[in-house]
């Protein structure tokens, strides 16, 4: 009960209404989209960002500009930033489901074991040089990382799911304790190999480990949209049910809820989300543990307003994080995860301080 306590009882600092806060997320994301295209070699102005967006549907806005930025933001920029902003909104999200699933503010997506199988499939593929799919040629070639990943995560889960089903019913408890052994049995067997990789394979493995955005271009974009949007839309469907969660289980059954269905939903959206994310920009850390505590003390618990919450800001930090990574060492570019975690760590240390401030 602790747990749900800490869940439904955190103070609230800003006490915004939920609607004033998701417009001025939304806002937000909107000038951090049009700062982090601008930015780079190529300067763009944020008049000269619109003026090209709009010709594109054929409207002339007056504000000059040259082919090579028009290039440089439809071929290069837009791709990289929407494809943060999908990360991050996805992330974000599928971190404050497994926090209201398991009634406990320190879950985050990688719970299941999603981030930890993805990164061993990826570590496998590198070390055995792409054996697996590479034979094949063509399509499974070229995508043979991000396939590896996406099945890994996707059979780390599934393994998870089976461990915590007890008599016909998914236990949380389980739940937990599974993810979190198949994840320490993960990193081991992960260990392993990169322990025998060459020096390029372990070059390799380190920067996909680190994150990064890449690999963003249009036809990767759509192909990570394809899965995360509709599991987000899954998600944003069980607010009202996890919200029930924060009560307890049997709280949450005597109000007609199945925990079991919702539990299994919210997974299976979950690893869809880690698995694609996980798969196209490598392992991308404190983004779905923050920003939801940092929604959850702006507007409190009610996954109406967390969910969608948590989707803007994350968004907003994986857009400012890659815009970081990509200028502060320019022309270099430091790793997304290192990033995410420099900034998301004194945060939740922050947050911890907080919280133990509240419960003193």
């Amino acid at each position: 009960m602790a747990a749900v306590n800490i869940l439904a009882t955190r103070p609230q600092v800003l006490r915004l209404p939920g609607h004033w806060l998701i417009g001025g997320l939304a806002g937000a994301l909107c000038g951090i989209v049009l700062l982090a295209v601008g930015i780079g070699a190529v300067a763009i102005t944020p008049a000269q960002s619109l003026s090209i967006l709009a010709e594109l549907i054929g409207l002339d806005v007056g504000v000059p500009f040259t082919e090579q930025q028009q290039a440089v933001l439809l071929t290069i920029r837009l791709p990289r930033v929407l494809f943060g902003a999908l990360v991050g909104a996805g992330l974000a999200m599928a971190g404050a489901a497994m926090q209201g699933v398991f009634r406990n503010p320190l879950a985050d997506p990688g719970i299941i074991g999603v981030s930890s199988g993805a990164a061993l499939a990826a570590v496998l593929c590198i070390r055995t040089n792409g054996w697996l799919f590479g034979k094949a040629g063509g399509t499974l070639a070229v995508y043979q990382l991000p396939i590896a990943a996406f099945l890994g995560g996707s059979l780390a889960a599934f393994i998870v799911y089976r461990l915590a089903r007890r008599e016909g019913t998914l236990s949380v408890g389980l739940l937990l304790l599974a993810g979190i052994a198949l994840a320490m049995l993960a990193e081991a067997l992960r260990g392993a190999l990169i322990f025998a990789a060459t020096d390029d394979q372990l070059r390799s493995v380190t920067f996909w480990s680190l994150g990064s955005l890449g690999a963003a271009s249009w036809v990767n974009l759509s192909m990570v949209a394809a899965l995360v949007l509709p599991a987000m839309m899954w998600l944003g469907r069980l607010a009202r049910p996890l919200d029930a969660l924060l009560l307890g289980e049997a709280e949450a059954r005597h109000l007609g809820f199945d925990v079991t269905t919702v539990t299994r939903l919210a997974m299976l959206a979950a690893t869809l989300i880690v698995g694609a994310t996980v798969a196209f920009a490598g392992i991308i850390g404190f983004i779905g543990l923050v920003a939801p505590h940092l929604i959850r003390l702006a507007a409190g618990p009610s996954h109406r307003t967390l969910l969608p919450g948590a989707a803007l800001l994350g968004a907003c930090l994986v857009v400012l994080a890659d815009l970081l990574a990509r200028t502060v060492v320019s022309p270099a570019e430091m790793p997304l995860g290192v990033v995410t975690a420099s900034l998301g760590a004194p945060c939740f240390l922050w947050l911890l301080l907080q919280e133990r401030g509240f419960r003193s």
